[in-house]
C-alpha cells in the first residue's frame, strides 16, 4: 500500500473546510508524484518558512499541499493586488494585503495579524527571491520575535518530489546565530534549480 501524499493535521492547526478541493488536490499530488513528509507543530500560532525557493512551481506544489490538508496558512501580498477579481481569489488562497507605506512595515503588520488571532500560521520564503542568494532576509526572525511564536522549517527537495516538515526553532535575541542555525538545517535539500 502506498503511503498517503499528505498526513493528517495536528489538533491545534488552523483549518479550512473545502472537502472537494482537498480530494482534488490530493489526486493531483498523487498523480504528479509529490508527497509531504514529517509532522507539523501542534501549535495554534506559528511562523513557517519554506526553502530552497528556486521556481514558481514551489508555490504551486505548496498550495496543493495546503489545500490537500485543508490547512489555513496565511502569506503576505501587496495590497495593490487586491482588485476584482484577483483580490477575492488571493484571499481564498490565504493572502493578506500588506500596506507597504504603513509605518509598521510588513513585519509589524504580520506580527499584529498573528497576535490578533487565536490561530494563525504565517508563511514566508526567507530567500526573498527565486534566484540563488547567499544571505537570507530576516523578516521571519523579526515577525516570530515580535509575535512571540516559534518558526517551523519547510523544505522542497525536487530530486525526490518531496515537501518536508522540519524542526521548530525558537528565536532568541541572537538574530545572526538563529538564522545560521536554521540555514544549517536546509543544507541537504535541493530546489528545482539550486540548494542553499
Amino acid at each position: 500500500m502506498n503511503p498517503p501524499v499528505v498526513e493528517e493535521l495536528p489538533p491545534l492547526a488552523p483549518r479550512t473546510r473545502h472537502p472537494m478541493a482537498r480530494r482534488m488536490a490530493r489526486a493531483i499530488l498523487r498523480l504528479s508524484g509529490w508527497r509531504l513528509e514529517g509532522t507539523f507543530a501542534d501549535l495554534p500560532r506559528l511562523v513557517l518558512i519554506a526553502a530552497p525557493h528556486s521556481t514558481g512551481w514551489d508555490a504551486v506544489w505548496g498550495l496543493l499541499v495546503k489545500i490537500a490538508l485543508g490547512l489555513d496558512i496565511r502569506f503576505m501580498a501587496k495590497q495593490e493586488l487586491f482588485w476584482w477579481p484577483l483580490g477575492p481569489f488571493l484571499s481564498a488562497l490565504g493572502a493578506i494585503p500588506v500596506d507597504r507605506a504603513s509605518p509598521k512595515g510588513a513585519v509589524g503588520q504580520a506580527a499584529d495579524y498573528i497576535r490578533a488571532h487565536d490561530t494563525a500560521w504565517f508563511l514566508l520564503a526567507p530567500e526573498g527571491t527565486r534566484r540563488h542568494v547567499k544571505t537570507w532576509k530576516t523578516g521571519f526572525w523579526h515577525i516570530a520575535r515580535a509575535a512571540g511564536v516559534p518558526v517551523q522549517a519547510i523544505y522542497f527537495h525536487y530530486p525526490d518530489k518531496r515537501i518536508g516538515l522540519g524542526p521548530t526553532f525558537e528565536m532568541t535575541p541572537d538574530m545572526k546565530g538563529d538564522v545560521e542555525r536554521v540555514r544549517e538545517f536546509y543544507r541537504p535539500w535541493m530546489g528545482k534549480y539550486h540548494g542553499l
